[in-house]
């Protein structure tokens, strides 16, 4: 983040003194909430307790002084001041690094802007490429999950019918029905092994994340997942999924109605597990896409929503706000949605009015994403309110009509929308965005409503320590490394289980069994992969475009590369050139 940004919300730019590249780095992308003062008698944060050491056996020594005279390398004089890196003489190694961690400890809790949580706002838009609204002349929506976001309380009641469609139509054990969906077990993103019935977290590198792979509804010891894997836990590209996220073998589930799928097939492979019935995988994965594929095609989840549209359906009122603002400033409206009419047509006028259709330039229905994107094949269909289909054939598509099917080359040709004048949301990464992205040129928009939560979560004065306290314990672990005498690896080793200990508590505040759906413990998952990937912007509503102008310019942060991050980072937050731990990277280089 500029020296600015961090101006305006801390007060001042603050300087280095002394504290090492890695905490600098972490202090300038976390901001802790830490008040100046006394390491434990600070005004709004304490110090966690679970950062605190402890050692079996042992409490670390007090730190020494760090200012005595060292003889270096090559150097007879006694004058030059410690490196960073050095041990002072007189004192030993273990002696030395249990100081270095106290100082680095105080530095972190010392040393940063005080009263700065909540600095990220949930409600806001987040940019991967550079986009002016300005540019933007036609916007497109998705429905289910874009236009209309819907109650958690529609999950259970998917899950319910699927397991009762397990049991009464594919005659599974009648025990399943003692199962019930589990809020909060699993998160989107998420990759399913179909031959094993694992249940997984893949980083953007094709790494599992260890302790995140799920047999059933237990977790699976990680030297059994990596067996699994012929003893590495790398996922090759051709068994995790072509472009829509469906391999041979491993689904990846990418959207929000996909949860009370992950928990139904855990809770199926629980029962078979606990029970010691044999079953064919294979059978169990189709089965069950199958039954929750009933919910969705038989219009079951329909008649819930309509029946009642208070209970299911939440913030109508914004989107109403959002479309009429958008055509007010004169800006072209389309629909492209999966859903039948009937249903998108209660749904609007629950939400924006009996009017709704008034608002949009062309409402397409039973659309077929994504085939929608690449199959010349299925011509419009012009369909009345009460749903019966045209025989004639469309020369053009008019405002205030509703078709059905078509294809976005149809799309195109009729309309000449093309380009970077035309934005485009939707929920589903690969179904709405990925073919707009990369193979016709419109912007797209994702909506990710899992992030107001996960942004609340970062905004805690937990989440900011352990996160900051993490990044200085690995800068302390990268550097302090090169001695490897029986202590100094003792010491090093103790380090390196409190890093483990503090990366499980900060994925437990997201999800105790998968963590964050944009994380694993350091790297992005799979999923902000493809989020990067296929969306200029992103946010947690439709309703976020209320909190900037129809001509608002959204610009990417610049986060440095790996090979940039040492002098930009450094400079441009602390205000100084000095790059602390310089001399002893030296003999690295």
């Amino acid at each position: 983040m500029a020296a600015a940004g961090l101006k305006a919300a801390g007060g001042s730019v603050w300087k280095s003194g002394g504290v090492g590249l890695q905490l600098v780095a972490a202090a300038a992308s976390t901001h802790s909430c830490a008040s100046k003062g006394s390491v434990d008698g600070r005004a709004g944060c304490s110090q966690p307790r679970a950062h605190q050491h402890q050692s079996a056996g042992h409490s670390p020594p007090p730190p020494p002084s760090l200012n005595g005279k060292v003889k270096r390398a090559g150097d007879s004089s006694h004058a030059a001041t410690a490196p960073l890196g050095s041990p002072v003489e007189g004192v030993d190694t273990k002696s030395y690094l249990w100081a270095r961690y106290h100082e680095m400890k105080k530095l972190v809790y010392d040393l940063l802007p005080p009263g700065v949580c909540s600095l990220l706002n949930p409600a806001a838009i987040y940019a991967n490429n550079e986009i002016s609204l300005g540019d933007v002349e036609i916007y497109g929506f998705d429905y289910d999950y874009t236009l209309a976001q819907y109650s958690n309380l529609l999950h259970s009641m998917i899950f319910n019918t699927a397991r009762d469609i397990l049991i009464e139509q594919f005659k599974y054990p009648e025990g399943l029905r003692k199962y019930e969906y589990i809020p909060g077990f699993a998160i989107r993103g998420l990759h399913y092994d179909v031959h094993k019935s694992l249940l997984m977290k893949i980083d953007a590198f094709h790494y599992v994340q260890l302790g995140t792979a799920y047999q059933g509804l237990k977790p699976v010891p990680d030297e059994e997942v990596i067996e699994m894997y012929g003893g590495t836990q790398h996922i090759p590209l051709y068994q995790m999924s072509d472009f829509y996220g469906k391999g041979p073998s491993i689904k990846q589930f990418m959207d929000i109605f996909s949860l009370p799928e992950m928990t139904l097939l855990s809770s199926v492979t629980d029962y078979f597990m606990t029970h010691n019935i044999e079953y064919d995988q294979v059978h169990l994965y189709k089965d069950i896409s199958d039954a929750i594929k009933d919910v969705h095609v038989k219009g079951m989840m329909y008649k819930w929503i309509e029946k009642d549209m208070e209970k299911y359906i939440l913030h109508g009122d914004e989107t109403y706000a959002v479309l009429n603002r958008l055509v007010n400033h004169n800006k072209k409206l389309f629909l492209i949605t999966n859903s039948p009419f009937s249903f998108v047509d209660k749904g609007m006028k629950h939400m924006v009015g009996k009017n709704w259709r008034d608002l949009f330039d062309m409402v397409i229905v039973q659309a077929d994403k994504p085939n929608f994107f690449t199959d010349r094949r299925k011509p419009f269909r012009k369909m009345d309110e009460k749903g019966s289909l045209h025989w004639d054939k469309i020369s053009k598509l008019e405002k205030g009509k509703i078709y059905k099917q078509g294809n976005l080359f149809d799309f195109l040709r009729l309309t000449g929308w093309r380009g970077s004048k035309v934005l485009y949301f939707g929920d589903h990464l690969y179904s709405d965005l990925a073919d707009l992205m990369l193979r016709h040129g419109w912007r797209t928009g994702a909506i990710v409503p899992e992030l107001e939560t996960e942004i609340r979560i970062i905004n805690t004065e937990q989440y900011m320590h352990s996160l900051t306290w993490q990044q200085a314990l690995t800068g302390l672990l990268e550097r302090m490394q090169m001695y490897q005498d029986a202590e100094s690896r003792q010491v090093l080793l103790e380090w390196m289980k409190e890093r483990q200990e503090i990366r499980s508590l900060s994925k437990n505040l997201f999800n105790p069994q998968f963590g964050s759906i944009f994380r694993t413990f350091h790297n992005p998952t799979y999923f902000s992969r493809r989020l990067i990937r296929f969306s200029d912007i992103y946010m947690a509503s439709i309703s976020c475009l209320l909190n900037y102008d129809v001509n608002f310019t959204f610009y990417p942060r610049r986060t440095p590369l790996q090979h940039e991050a040492p002098l930009w980072m450094d400079q441009l937050c602390t205000g100084c050139m000095k790059t602390p731990f310089l001399e002893e990277m030296v003999h690295i280089r």
